[in-house]
């Protein structure tokens, strides 16, 4: 509002935020409460990485894949596009860490990981819009399950299909429950593949078991 110029005491993540009261300290214009939520969430996707991997060289790959993650989440959610300056260097990414062996997932995988996350909703894309006419998700989603791809591998695509599909489907109806969205108004799917790939990320192969074990198949 003022363009008041940032010192750098006024940008320490969260506590600046809470020392300014949420206002600038040149205007007294209004900071939204989205700065600091973001900034502890990232902490917290932070926390979680390292308590899950420990310190070594995939921590460093699953900090960046992670923070890349939410702020595609984010980013869509505002303008139901996901950059190709974030989609493409996070598939790069993944193939990259299998290429040097820190990946859990081979290079094979990885590859073939990335093909069938583009072709498997550039597929879906297509049947429902000659079904219906209409197209249910852009560009950017097939090359963000692409990059998930490349950092889970082929196996796992599936389960994040399936909890995306979960999570969107909930926060959906939440949200025509709610009013703040009509019947027919479009939801951004990026947000929740992002989620779910983020979750098949850490903890993909304990759902997996868990679920083979149900119907003891593990």
């Amino acid at each position: 509002h003022c363009n008041h110029r940032i010192r750098w005491y006024e940008n320490v993540p969260v506590v600046s935020w809470a020392l300014l009261k949420g206002r600038c300290s040149g205007c007294k214009a209004a900071i939204s409460k989205r700065y600091p939520i973001i900034e502890l969430l990232t902490a917290l996707v932070a926390g979680l990485c390292a308590w899950r991997f420990g310190y070594d060289p995939w921590l460093i790959f699953m900090l960046y894949g992670s923070f890349t993650l939410l702020a595609l989440a984010v980013i869509d959610l505002d303008t139901t596009l996901l950059p190709d300056d974030l989609t493409y260097p996070l598939l790069w990414a993944g193939l990259l860490a299998a290429v040097l062996g820190i990946s859990p997932v081979s290079l094979s995988d990885a590859v073939i990981g990335a093909m069938a996350g583009y072709l498997a909703l550039w597929s879906l894309y297509w049947v429902f819009k000659l079904l219906t006419g209409k197209e249910g998700m852009g560009y950017g989603d097939f090359k963000l399950l692409a990059a998930l791809g490349a950092w889970l591998g082929w196996q796992y695509l599936p389960v994040v299909v399936l909890l995306s599909s979960v999570v969107g489907l909930v926060f959906a109806v939440s949200m025509m429950a709610s009013g703040s969205v009509k019947r027919d108004q479009g939801i951004p799917f990026g947000p929740y593949l992002a989620i779910a790939g983020w979750i098949a990320l850490l903890w993909g192969e304990v759902i997996v078991s868990s679920y083979l074990g149900l119907f003891n198949l593990g």
